[in-house]
């Protein structure tokens, strides 16, 4: 694989000519940034930018100003590689708070679409339904301590308004969810996304990460989709690097709330 033309791939694919991701969202695009407005449930962010010295401060109270008014919370998505250098600094003095970085990661999804292993006692439920959002919003819960209910909310709406986009699958330890995630497949790109993989703390260290990497890798090229990319916490890196995801980038997301 080829990390650089991959890494413009997405770029292009993934944030310069993103399209709305759920229900109600919209996408506003200029030649130096792209915004994605995700309605008042949605999630909303700045996806790209392509800023100079002289026009990022500027650009950077435009946001501030158009989210403001909408009255919700946005992300500005920046990655290692987006100029200007100082960028994040600009951010941080406009009122942005930093969160955790976390690594881009991309992998061929023919390379990661192994058979899946299972502990013993323990079995997916691959049905993506509204079941299927609760127990995976569980287990984030537990595994992260996120809102499990805004979880649910805003993938309950997306798979009201856009069912083809999002599959979910759920390792059970009989009736109990042990671990968790889903994937995001979105029409005329050449990545399908990794997202809310998830453990019980009691479970991790079982290979249950990785039967859910080869679950959806599976899938994915089974749909026409080339490669998998993971936004991997410090957590998942490790795991990804051993399955052989290469890291393009390092994303920080940067929040302001009005």
């Amino acid at each position: 694989m080829d990390d650089s033309a991959v890494l413009e791939t997405y770029d292009r694919e993934l944030r310069r000519e993103a399209g709305p991701d759920g229900p109600g969202a919209v996408v506003h695009r200029t030649d130096r940034l792209v915004r994605h407005d995700g309605g008042p449930q949605g999630w909303s962010a700045v996806l790209w930018s392509d800023l100079d010295e002289a026009g990022a401060d500027a650009a950077i109270a435009d946001q501030i100003a158009y989210f403001t008014a909408c009255g919700r919370e946005f992300e500005w998505k920046h990655y290692r590689h987006d100029r200007p250098a100082d960028l994040p600094d600009r951010l941080l003095a406009a009122g942005f708070t930093a969160e955790p970085p976390e690594t881009l990661m991309v992998a061929e999804a023919a390379a990661q679409a192994v058979p899946v292993r299972l502990p013993e006692g323990v079995h997916l439920r691959t049905e993506t339904d509204e079941t299927a959002v609760r127990l995976l919003a569980e287990v984030n819960g537990l595994a992260f301590g996120e809102n499990a209910e805004r979880l649910a909310e805003r993938l309950l709406a997306q798979l009201a308004a856009a069912p083809e986009t999002i599959t979910l699958v759920v390792a059970m330890a009989g009736e109990r969810p042990v671990s968790a995630a889903r994937m995001e497949t979105l029409p005329g790109v050449s990545f399908a996304g990794l997202w809310s993989g998830g453990t019980h703390p009691d479970w991790r260290g079982r290979g249950l990460y990785r039967a859910l990497v080869a679950h959806r890798a599976r899938l994915a090229l089974d749909r026409g989709y080339r490669y998998l990319q993971v936004d991997a916490s410090d957590q998942s890196r490790p795991i990804l690097d051993g399955l052989g995801f290469a890291a393009l980038s390092v994303t920080t997301p940067f929040t302001y709330t009005p």
